[in-house]
């Protein structure tokens, strides 16, 4: 069986949400929340926070678990998992965990590690059917089309694929759409290889990192979650979340 590691990129200088990692929900931390909640899934060994902060770092250790201290100038959270997978070389895949979803299912890691029971399978994410219009036209929520396999064909912050006999506002009845949930996985071989590619016009065009890879010859391969999500992005995200916990007087 391979050895898989779940990674928690966090920093401290966000420039949305300064501090985000250690904001309090419902009396714990943020990356508190997300570290325990994956601490449940069955497919990881190991479970670290990777962090260039100090108070970050600290605040892992007072509640019992381990960080990783990694450069301040890593420019995403795929880069801050390669230097991490450098540091600890014997696990086979790592699973990027977003610090900012303080309520991300067990299942939902474990669904993802399994697309690598195929030896194949290089990188891997989750997507999710969408049922609204307003998330097919909803440039925040990126959107994927998928081949037979479930490989990602293409990413987009525009609804695809066009419904040419369809008018705008009825497409979702008219297609399967399907958005990106944004969790990776990735064999460490294939990770320090995307890591090392320069940003590719298609990423620089959809501010998307993916992108990058799929263009230099890479596949995704996808599997559906019916588990929805909740990112924290901004201040005013996590008083909506507060404000909800509160009305479920959540412990």
């Amino acid at each position: 069986m391979p050895k898989i590691i779940g990674i928690i990129p966090a920093r401290y200088a966000s420039t949305r949400f300064p501090g985000k990692p250690l904001v309090d929900i419902a009396g714990k931390s943020m990356i508190r929340r997300v570290y325990e909640q994956a601490m449940k899934a069955g497919s990881l060994s190991k479970v670290v926070v990777a962090t260039d902060d100090e108070r970050i770092a600290d605040e892992v250790k007072s509640f019992g678990g381990e960080s990783v201290f990694t450069a301040s100038t890593h420019q995403s959270g795929t880069d801050r998992c390669a230097e991490v997978a450098e540091q600890l070389p014997e696990y086979d895949i790592v699973i990027n965990i977003q610090g900012d979803e303080p309520f991300i299912e067990p299942a939902q890691i474990d669904l993802l590690a399994s697309c690598f029971t195929e030896d194949k399978v290089q990188l891997a994410t989750l997507i999710k059917s969408i049922e609204s219009q307003e998330s097919v036209y909803n440039p925040n929520s990126p959107k994927v089309v998928i081949d037979v396999n479930g490989r990602a064909i293409y990413f987009s912050r525009s609804p695809i694929p066009f419904i040419r006999n369809g008018e705008p506002g009825v497409w979702a009845e008219k297609h399967q759409f399907y958005k990106h949930v944004g969790i990776y996985g990735y064999r460490t071989e294939s990770l320090k290889a995307i890591t090392k590619l320069p940003p590719s016009s298609l990423e620089i065009a959809e501010s998307l990192e993916q992108l990058r890879w799929i263009e230099n010859g890479f596949y995704i391969q996808t599997k559906v979650t019916d588990l929805e999500t909740v990112a924290i992005d901004t201040p005013e995200d996590l008083k909506k979340l507060n404000k909800l916990l509160k009305a479920l007087k959540l412990e």
